[in-house]
């Protein structure tokens, strides 16, 4: 019998048209250009302006993409997973709401909330539906509204995050490509440092809280990027060891994008070049769970069957993790 393998089969992807440039931001917070892009990377970020849009709004186009380009029918759909940390409310699931939004009548769906780690969870968790044999289509959305939680008051973190979203198919196949293996960790202690202070059932919504600016993305910025640097290069070696890769072998790195500086940090202890790493940030910054499966679809075009790519990801909680896999097709074609 045969290993049957999860593979990305297509990809799609939505961005707002919107964008909030450095110059734009420096007249809103004190900062400028040269400072974001010395210390982050990032010229621009994406931001969803128009009224009565939301996460699963930006999701479902995602979606539709994806099912065009694949020439999947909505019926086909198993199974939908979303990441995502900004849901349009907290119930229900922003997976349940895409799913309707696209007519993926025949497909169950949830949310998995592993801030930026968030891709690299639900990959691998749609990739054990597909491995096991009782789903043939499973669709991994990555998706967040950042700008809904932003405090654009708060100059640390406001010139970081964007808004945006992506999706890709999962199909089973018995080639020697698709998702082969992945490294995932948590560790609680990181709710300390990158967090909402308020929303949730220890500290509810009231008026206090709104007046105090707590539903919003605060972080100890030195002690993220520390541990970021540290667990996002530590996993993605060790995926790297485990499965025999060599800088030689290994066509991507795909990082998640949140900051320049810990991205050149990760590829240095991987000892590959700049150019066999994905980096968009400077376009779209950091969408959080959007920001690997985007630069999958930026860099699409360029990817081969059998390429070998790495994902790496680091986030709030904390969590941090590694997926490796091979390209299933030939994109250029």
């Amino acid at each position: 019998m045969q290993n049957i393998r999860a593979a990305i089969t297509g990809i799609g992807a939505f961005l707002p048209e919107y964008r909030l440039n450095n110059e734009e931001l420096s007249t809103m917070v004190d900062t400028t250009d040269e400072w974001i892009m010395q210390r982050i990377g990032i010229k621009e970020r994406r931001i969803l302006k128009e009224k009565g849009k939301a996460t699963s709004d930006m999701g479902a186009e995602a979606v539709k993409e994806l099912l065009r380009k694949t020439n999947t029918h909505p019926d086909e759909i198993d199974l939908v997973i979303c990441a995502t940390i900004t849901p349009d409310r907290p119930l229900p699931a922003a997976a349940n709401v895409i799913s309707r939004k696209t007519r993926l009548v025949n497909a169950w769906s949830f949310d998995i909330n592993a801030a930026c780690s968030g891709f690299v969870f639900a990959l691998t968790t749609g990739s054990k539906f597909v491995e096991s044999g009782q789903y043939k289509k499973v669709i991994v959305v990555g998706a967040d509204m950042m700008s809904a939680i932003t405090d654009y008051t708060d100059r640390t973190t406001c010139p970081l995050f964007g808004d945006g979203a992506a999706a890709v198919l999962l199909e089973p196949t018995t080639e020697d490509v698709g998702i082969i293996d992945h490294i995932n960790h948590t560790d609680g202690k990181g709710r300390h440092y990158l967090h909402m202070k308020a929303g949730g059932s220890k500290m509810p919504a009231s008026m206090e809280t709104v007046q105090n600016r707590m539903h919003y993305v605060h972080q100890d910025g030195q002690t993220v990027f520390k541990y970021a640097v540290s667990r996002m290069a530590d996993v993605a070696v060790e995926i790297m060891d485990k499965n025999n890769i060599t800088p030689e072998n290994l066509a991507w790195l795909v990082p998640h994008q949140a900051n320049m500086r810990i991205i050149d940090a990760v590829a240095r202890r991987m000892k590959i070049s700049p150019k066999q790493v994905m980096i968009n940030i400077q376009k779209y910054g950091n969408t959080t769970a959007a920001t690997i499966p985007l630069c999958l679809y930026d860099f699409e075009s360029q990817l081969k069957k059998g390429d070998n790519i790495i994902l790496a990801a680091f986030g709030a909680g904390f969590t941090w993790g590694s997926v490796y896999l091979k390209w299933a097709y030939d994109s250029s074609k």
